[in-house]
């Protein structure tokens, strides 16, 4: 047997010296060679090992799992299952006893991704007159393949398998049962397997804290990691990974970086992009960068991270910024980072339709548009930045579509309130594949924003009836928007009286959002009273709140909602209105002055109102400034941040653009009044985008036709 350094040698001898004998006998010993390919960094040295294997020992089952688990882990696993695809079609290759290649063959296959191929295999050894019996080894990767592929039933006949066999309670399958079960959401079969478990390795620990993080209880992940420190079990690298997702403490994470670091973990990359993330999750977005600069050795999961991380805490522009400077130095985006810089675009107020068609430009050239997960990001970057037509047209162009497709274009005529074309795509889509209930709430929706009541039952009853669907909160907030918008409050009452689970606050803001549109004190407190149970801290509520009082003439009530407000220490999240002209953002505040041109966007404020009044146009006080005289009501209405940056569009751009802008709260009343008006005597369009739809204004009309 020759050590790994010698084998190297030994191939450079065979590629450079073709007319003389080689150094070393030839050829080298195929575990010499196993150890070689384990050990190989790169494709770049990989590949000459490939060929050698090939040339040397090319029927060897073990060089070739080895071979194809490293080029999975390289990043390159259909080139691994080439390798296996022989064995795999024709499993007689193998000896027809010997469970040792099976195992082989069948990890081999799960590391390079074929699970379906090697839950087919472990079928077979299954049978009656199959191949050989498994062992405690073959377990392991055979329920791996069953929680990649979803197969929960599957895992219950393995796990039976195991038990038939008596491996049930050996420790590696234990730990595949626990990390199965939990994937599969069976969290309370996952806890028993790991209660009933006297010895316990850092893998165990491991996959019970996973199970709880996959399962959304990051806390009960959090105490477990607690007291698996307690219990003297060191962590390892896998351990961090998993339990580093479930912190949202900055004190956490503190304590968390102080255990990498006492555990010499730090300096690993991978480790050093996941606490990157941690702490962005945190909201520490400095510290994150400053471990962001500090990793010596960048790879494209740091640059991905740290633009998620940005993308997460709405700084967009700085997303771009990351994201330039990858290209700047000749790094390419994976489609991973692509998902993460589009999905910036999608959510964030200061991003424009521009950065959407930049993004997607990049996607084309990158090749990595007929990326399914890519293709649909881009459509919702379409819908989120008002270019409907540009996210249909890559719809249409699709080869392949899946559910998250489907919805989120259904999901997009829903913002723009255009329902009718919703449910027409939402009929095309059940003729296809089966809606989830993701799809429901894009569905049901897009009917509340349209007004669409007969067909937004008819869509809601289906759910169960048709699909089997158990309706969840979000799809009864859903309907509670819907017959509130239409002003049926007492049927939204008693549908949230009558519902089988607990209302939570979706459902509630709904019936005050209503209450907004049609005011009615009684059912107004009932909804505000539950929802400062449920969501003390939201300022939205409390303004919310205050503003249908006053619209009631409830002033005294509404100021004693402002009084609590601050004594609970709930901050208004202030308004702003975002405009981009000539490439550049411009940021507008209720009574800006801050732009250069604030004389004369304020001389032609005052015009405009004038004109606007002509035709008709009567400020709503509801929305101004309380406690101070109606002149000066008035006047502060026409300060608000949507009307300065409409008004600095029609200054500073040609009678045939359309004004495109965005507010980062809901649109005020009297400015979307205000703006129906505008379009009106101005000749132009207007599209706004606030925190909950789109509103497309022309010629005195707003495409929510006052539905909103």
């Amino acid at each position: 047997m020759f050590p790994r350094s010698t084998v190297f040698r030994a191939l450079h001898q065979w590629r450079s010296n073709a007319d003389g004998p080689p150094a070393l006998p030839l050829p080298p010993e195929p575990s010499s060679f196993a150890t070689a390919v384990r050990s190989s960094a790169s494709l770049r040295v990989l590949k000459p090992l490939h060929a050698a294997v090939l040339r040397h020992h090319p029927d060897d089952l073990v060089l070739s799992v080895a071979l194809a688990c490293r080029y999975s882990q390289l990043g390159l696993p259909r080139a691994g299952l080439s390798l296996l695809s022989p064995a795999a079609a024709d499993p007689s290759l193998l000896p027809a006893a010997d469970t040792f290649f099976w195992n082989l063959l069948v990890r081999g296959l799960v590391e390079s991704g074929a699970h379906d191929r090697a839950l087919a295999l472990y079928r077979q050894m299954r049978e009656p007159r199959g191949g050989a019996q498994p062992n405690n080894f073959t377990f392991p990767p055979v329920l791996k393949a069953c929680s990649y592929l979803g197969e929960f039933e599957e895992g219950v006949k393995v796990h039976d398998d195991a038990a038939e066999l008596g491996y049930d309670s050996d420790v590696f399958v234990r730990n595949s049962l626990i990390s199965m079960y939990g994937k599969s959401g069976a969290l309370d079969t996952a806890k028993r397997l790991f209660d009933e478990m006297p010895d316990r390795s850092v893998v165990t620990w491991t996959a019970m804290i996973g199970a709880f993080a996959q399962n959304g209880h990051p806390e009960d992940a959090l105490a477990l990691f607690r007291r698996m420190l307690e219990e003297r079990v060191r962590p390892n690298r896998a351990t961090f990974l998993t339990v580093m997702p479930c912190v949202i403490r900055c004190h956490d994470a503190d304590d968390l970086h102080k255990l990498i670091i006492r555990y010499r973990l730090e300096s690993e990359v991978i480790v050093q992009n996941a606490i990157m993330g941690m702490y962005s999750r945190c909201g520490k977005i400095e510290q994150a960068r400053k471990l962001f600069d500090g990793i010596a050795e960048k790879d494209l999961a740091s640059w991905s991270s740290m633009i998620e991380a940005y993308a997460r805490a709405d700084m967009f522009e700085e997303a771009m910024k990351l994201f330039r400077n990858m290209k700047l130095l000749e790094i390419v985006p994976d489609r991973v980072t692509l998902l993460g810089v589009t999905c910036g675009c999608s959510n964030s107020a200061v991003a424009s339709l521009r950065h959407a068609r930049l993004i997607h430009g990049f996607a084309i050239r990158s090749l990595l548009i007929e990326d399914l997960m890519v293709e649909t990001a881009v459509i919702d970057s379409y819908v989120r930045r008002g270019s409907l037509s540009s996210a249909r047209r890559i719809f249409d162009q699709m080869r392949e579509k899946n559910l998250v497709t489907w919805s989120t274009m259904i999901s997009g005529y829903g913002m723009h309130g255009r329902g009718v074309e919703a449910l027409e795509l939402f009929s095309r889509m059940k003729c296809l594949m089966k809606p989830d209930h993701i799809t429901f709430v894009s569905v049901l929706s897009a009917c509340s924003h349209a007004g669409l009541i007969v067909e937004g039952w008819q869509c809601f009853n289906s759910m169960t009836t048709e699909f089997g669907i158990v309706a969840r909160a979000e799809h009864y907030a859903c309907m509670v928007d819907l017959l509130g918008r239409a002003g049926q409050l007492e049927k939204a009452r008693e549908f949230i009286e009558k519902m089988p689970i607990k209302p939570d606050s979706s459902v509630w803001g709904s019936l005050l959002g209503a209450c907004r549109i049609h005011p009615d004190a009684k059912i107004t407190e009932l909804a505000a009273t539950s929802l400062f149970e449920l969501d003390p801290q939201n300022s939205g509520r409390y303004i919310l709140l205050s503003n249908i009082y006053t619209s009631l003439g409830k002033i005294e009530e509404a100021h004693s909602i402002r009084v609590l407000m601050r004594k609970r220490g709930v901050k208004k999240i202030a308004g702003y209105t975002v405009i981009e002209l000539n490439n550049k953002l411009y940021k507008f505040l209720v009574g800006d002055c801050s732009n250069p041109q604030s004389d004369l966007m304020y001389r032609e404020l005052e015009r405009l109102m004038d004109r606007i009044k002509e035709a008709g146009y009567v400020p709503n006080t509801n929305f101004a400034l309380h406690d101070v005289e109606e002149e000066t009501k008035v006047k502060s209405l026409y300060m608000h941040s949507e009307k300065l940056a409409i008004v600095f569009g029609l200054i500073n751009t040609g009678p045939e653009s359309t004004i495109r802008i965005h507010k980062n709260l809901r649109v005020c009343g009297d400015c979307h009044t205000a703006t129906k008006f505008i379009s009106k005597v101005t000749k132009r369009k207007i599209v706004m985008r606030d925190s909950h739809r789109f509103h497309h204004f022309s010629d005195g009309e707003c495409s929510c036709g006052d539905y909103w």
